[in-house]
């Protein structure tokens, strides 16, 4: 993956959660923002452009019950990956928690190593399934919904289907280059009828949709063989 994963963290305890953000962040893995309550978790959440890879959550918080917000959460369609934070290892604990949509849970006092590694696990499931957001030049790259919002500029693009996966297969490259039979045969499967001159077509209309300006590409390059997303690339222009 490029760059820190944003991670927030609702908990109403200050000093773990001063701890969790120094130490999450330390390695520059994560991006971390906290939330004392679950109304101030909801207004983060909510926020115009906001994008969050996964969520640590309490159980019991000033305004509520962590499991109540996750099953919410549930149904407002977010579905990046929540381990709940419980100060109980109760099988009742462990049980409605994950009824309620959690993925993962772990009981205070835990091993920082131990909350690092769950939460590793979780992001490799997450970054594999169609509900992961990516980030892609100026935009959220949303899979699933064939989709990517430039939230500065209020901008959405939609995308077809063999876009999308394009888009995909190369962001999951994590930068390096893709041969055009490998996007071929991940695209569009073993089919003879399939020619690399229907790939650089649809490439091209990717180009004329995502490059600022598609005749100088900052975003979607070509490689020897094959193409590439340049991951760092903060795309300019209107």
């Amino acid at each position: 993956m490029t760059g820190p994963r944003p991670v927030l963290i609702v908990d109403d305890d200050p000093a773990l959660l001063a701890t969790l953000a120094e130490q999450l962040a330390l390695e520059g893995e994560f991006a971390i923002t906290e939330a004392g309550t679950l109304a101030e978790a909801d207004a983060k959440l909510g926020t115009e452009g906001a994008r969050f890879d996964l969520v640590l959550l309490d159980i019991r918080l000033p305004d509520g019950d962590g499991r109540d917000f996750c099953a919410r959460m549930r149904r407002l369609g977010l579905r990046m990956p929540v381990i709940m934070l419980t100060g109980s290892d109760s099988e009742s604990d462990i049980v409605s928690g994950l009824d309620a949509g959690a993925n993962d849970y772990i009981a205070k006092p835990f091993r920082l190593n131990e909350l690092l590694a769950r939460m590793r696990a979780q992001l490799r499931g997450y970054d594999s399934s169609e509900d992961a957001v990516f980030k892609v030049g100026p935009y959220l790259f949303r899979p699933a919904a064939k989709q990517l919002h430039d939230a500065a500029r209020n901008k959405r693009i939609r995308l077809t289907e063999k876009e999308a996966a394009i888009l995909k297969f190369l962001y999951r490259a994590g930068g390096r280059p893709v041969p055009r039979n490998v996007l071929l045969n991940d695209v569009w499967g073993y089919n003879s009828n399939v020619t690399t001159h229907t790939l650089e077509t649809h490439i091209y209309r990717l180009r004329q949709k995502i490059e600022p300006n598609p005749a100088e590409t900052r975003i979607l390059l070509t490689e020897a063989g094959g193409y590439r997303l340049d991951q760092a690339t903060e795309a300019e222009g209107g």
